[in-house]
């Protein structure tokens, strides 16, 4: 089993986004999942450790290709066998591993979580986009990849989810078009439990900018 530490090496060039303090989080949360629903606790572990190892950066920041950020989950699942394979590790306890990485992706569901462990990765790491952690880390996101915090969306992105030619992809657009979905896509009780009301934090958060930008009290 990868430790804490051993992992911590996978994240050096991480951004703050995408960092060693995420994967923590998710690891955490992870293992919360699994004491309320079960799974088996070392492939859970691994799993988290592993999630986001190779490409997860945002285009926009050193080393992060968008290309690279759209298959990191299978890149982050092909460097997870290369470790486990090293540690001995049954193919079959890989492959699990190597599923749940592969399918904790939400912009691509090509292989949905089938597994009670995947559900668990997919669930932690999607309640970290979500609540006060939620707000810094959609802001920190559009300001590494060189986008505002705020742009009012063009009707057609409310219509579709596409932005218009030249159209930014604020940090609101990605609220709209990403997180609050997220409560809806989740798969454990004990996850959605958790989603409501952090996903009432961040609706609040967003009307509160809104107002202040239209310059209310």
């Amino acid at each position: 089993m990868p430790t804490i530490e051993e992992a911590r090496a996978w994240y050096t060039q991480a951004d703050p986004v995408h960092d060693f303090d995420h994967v923590l989080r998710v690891y955490a949360m992870a293992e919360h999942l699994a004491a309320m629903e079960g799974g088996d606790l070392e492939i859970i572990r691994a799993a988290a450790l592993l999630h986001d190892a190779q490409g997860a950066a945002p285009g926009g920041s050193p080393g992060g290709a968008e290309e690279d950020r759209a298959s990191h989950h299978h890149s982050s699942a092909e460097f997870a066998g290369q470790v486990l394979q090293a540690e001995s590790w049954p193919a079959s306890r890989i492959a699990a591993v190597q599923h749940a990485i592969r399918a904790h992706r939400f912009r691509d569901q090509s292989e949905p979580p089938h597994t009670l462990e995947a559900r668990i990765l997919f669930d932690a790491d999607k309640l970290d986009v979500l609540g006060a952690i939620g707000v810094a880390r959609v802001i920190a996101y559009a300001a590494l990849d060189g986008k505002p915090f705020y742009t009012q969306p063009s009707q057609q992105f409310l219509r579709t989810g596409r932005e218009e030619p030249g159209e930014p992809h604020s940090a609101y657009h990605e609220y709209l078009f990403k997180l609050n979905k997220i409560k809806d896509r989740l798969y454990t009780q004990t996850a959605r439990d958790i989603a409501a009301a952090r996903d009432q934090f961040l609706a609040g958060f967003f009307q509160r900018l809104q107002a202040e930008i239209r310059g209310e009290a």
